[in-house]
């Protein structure tokens, strides 16, 4: 087990981040106020355009949950917000903790039958969307209906002199929006009322509620505190050393913990500017790189991959950012190098950092420190986290360098799945030393030092001829290869083999046009891999499925190959249809 110590000389080469944090035993909405307190004059945002200063973010927080309180929301009551990246978001996270209720925040796309699941997950009475997706609230039916429907509309945020051209190019094709006595707008909400008083919760109290594991079946409402996402904005803020002369872009939504946590929330806890993007396009992001000039990045690899391949960054001055972080799946070397490139190209010096986390542990856990570190790893446990590696299902201690299932214990680990006890005692489980351990399904390995591996998820290793194949293992190996711009590694249900391993690639544009590329990556694999891990086919694409967050869906691919099997065998059978 290792956790981060002063006393090994490699770890104390790394800067200044101490063995142990100071936390505030507060709600995040009195940590907020803390900075408003401190920095009244600096500014806390930027969304397109529209500022404010903490002063006036901690002025608006308090005139929304006046007029949430005034619509009837009170303490322990649940308000579903399903917003983009922009300040009607983000508001009314603080709002809400500031009277006792929980925020749940779910992706602004989701399907009316999807919002119908958040919501009877979350008990939730009261949600906040915006003007344009009221149709799917109003087709989806939970179990408790909703009381209160709080519309906000785009230009709600902006400054005035684009709300008009705002109108002009979308706003006016907005669908109207039907008579609705559920339905209040955001502009009254945030009109004078009766000031609310402030509850104050124990810190261990449910602060929000995040999902995961909606691509795969029903989703599980991710139970955090206030405690935890202290905690974890404070870690995340000291990791990358932080402070009030930051601009962080946050560029990822805020329904993920690492969009919400990682770069909001943190950003707000040190006094920083954060500048809010509600969509990532490569073009609207090189327009805040070359207009606000961020320090601080962090994003999945595809977003990475997306601005080094865009040509709207190239010959921007990109020398302001001084830390790029790369989360929530697997980076691959020809991402890292192309974007470090881009950077360099701009007269900037900045390598892009591996981390790890997951939103049952709200955001990152793992990180690469600022001064670098092991080819491969994912980097060194944060601050008062203890990581182990342990059999898979078992809570048995694997020794050094053995792959298993990765097991974290600290401040950041959720309080369990909301309303399903079964799921979260599968994955929150008492030790021998008497703490509880997230058993996070992913699988990795430890080296001597301390530095952690990826290796993959267990859900997606594939068990083929009996063997474990590790599908980033294999997908780093094709990465290697110079025609390769992306790939994914699935295991295909067979007969003989249990599952076969295949890979769906696509090409770089230099090979795009070569058919012996399939071939070439089969062979190219077999003299890296172990037999049974090498693909026994690959498949030439122009893109691969992503899912909303952003990373390549692997399920997508996996769905696609049993309903191509499907349909083969029912076309073998004499007088079935296709």
């Amino acid at each position: 087990m290792t956790t981060f110590a002063r006393d090994r000389p490699w770890i104390a080469s790394y800067g200044d981040v101490p063995p142990s944090l100071d936390y505030p035993e507060v709600s995040i909405y009195a940590e907020l106020m803390r900075t408003v307190s401190e920095r009244p004059d600096a500014v806390a945002f930027d969304f397109i355009g529209a500022k404010a200063t903490y002063r006036e973010l901690g002025e608006l927080v308090d005139r929304c949950a006046d007029g949430l309180a005034a619509l009837g929301l009170r303490e322990g009551d649940r308000l579903t917000i399903s917003m983009p990246t922009s300040p009607q978001g983000v508001l009314p996270l603080y709002a809400a903790a500031k009277l006792g209720a929980v925020a749940s925040l779910i992706h602004p796309l989701s399907t009316a039958k999807e919002i119908e699941q958040y919501l009877d997950i979350a008990d939730s009475t009261f949600a906040l969307t915006l003007d344009m997706f009221y149709d799917r609230f109003a087709e989806a039916r939970p179990r408790k209906p909703l009381r209160t429907l709080v519309l906000a509309k785009v230009s709600d945020a902006l400054p005035a002199h684009k709300r008009l051209a705002y109108w002009l190019a979308r706003g006016r094709k907005t669908p109207k929006v039907p008579t609705d006595e559920r339905v209040r707008w955001w502009a009254d909400v945030m009109s004078r009322s009766p000031r609310a008083a402030e509850v104050a919760p124990d810190p261990d109290s449910l602060a929000a509620i995040l999902y995961s594991g909606g691509t795969t079946g029903t989703p599980k409402g991710i139970m955090l505190s206030h405690r935890n996402i202290v905690c974890s904005g404070e870690q995340v803020a000291t990791w990358v050393r932080l402070d009030a002369t930051d601009t962080v872009l946050a560029a990822l939504p805020i329904f993920h913990g690492f969009g919400l946590v990682a770069l909001v929330h943190a950003g707000f806890m040190r006094g920083a500017r954060v500048v809010m993007l509600p969509v990532f396009t490569p073009g609207e992001v090189a327009k805040v790189m070359k207009t606000k000039r961020p320090t601080l990045m962090a994003g999945v690899p595809t977003l990475y991959d997306a601005l080094a391949r865009d040509s709207s960054l190239r010959g921007t001055d990109l020398s302001c950012l001084r830390t790029a972080f790369s989360g929530a799946d697997s980076l691959t070397p020809t991402v890292r190098e192309r974007f470090e490139r881009l950077v360099a190209d701009g007269g900037g010096d900045v390598r892009l950092l591996e981390g790890y986390g997951l939103t049952e542990a709200v955001t990152a856990v793992i990180a690469t420190p600022l001064e670098g570190g092991r080819v491969g790893s994912i980097g060194l446990p944060f601050p008062d986290t203890l990581v182990k590696i342990c059999e898979l299902g078992t809570e048995h201690e694997l020794p050094i360098d053995a792959v298993g299932e990765l097991c974290i214990s600290g401040p950041t680990v959720m309080l369990g799945y909301l309303g399903n006890p079964e799921a979260t005692d599968e994955v929150l489980r008492t030790h021998e030393d008497g703490r509880v351990w997230l058993h996070t399904g992913d699988l990795a390995r430890m080296d001597s030092d301390g530095f952690f591996y990826f290796v993959g998820r267990a859900k997606r290793m594939i068990k083929s001829s009996g063997f474990n194949v590790y599908p980033a293992q294999v997908e780093l190996v094709l990465a290697e290869h110079g025609g390769v711009e992306a790939a994914c590694v699935v295991g295909i249900p067979d007969q003989a083999q249990g599952e076969r391993v295949k890979a769906f690639v696509v090409p770089k544009p230099s090979h795009r046009n070569a058919p012996e590329l399939a071939d070439e990556l089969i062979a190219h694999c077999r003299e890296r891999l172990i037999k049974w891990s090498c693909p026994r086919e690959v498949e030439l694409r122009d893109e691969l499925p992503l899912t909303r967050v952003g990373k390549i869906d692997f399920t997508a691919l996996v769905r696609e190959e049993v309903e191509r099997g499907n349909e083969a065998s029912e076309a073998s059978v004499p007088g079935s249809k296709r």
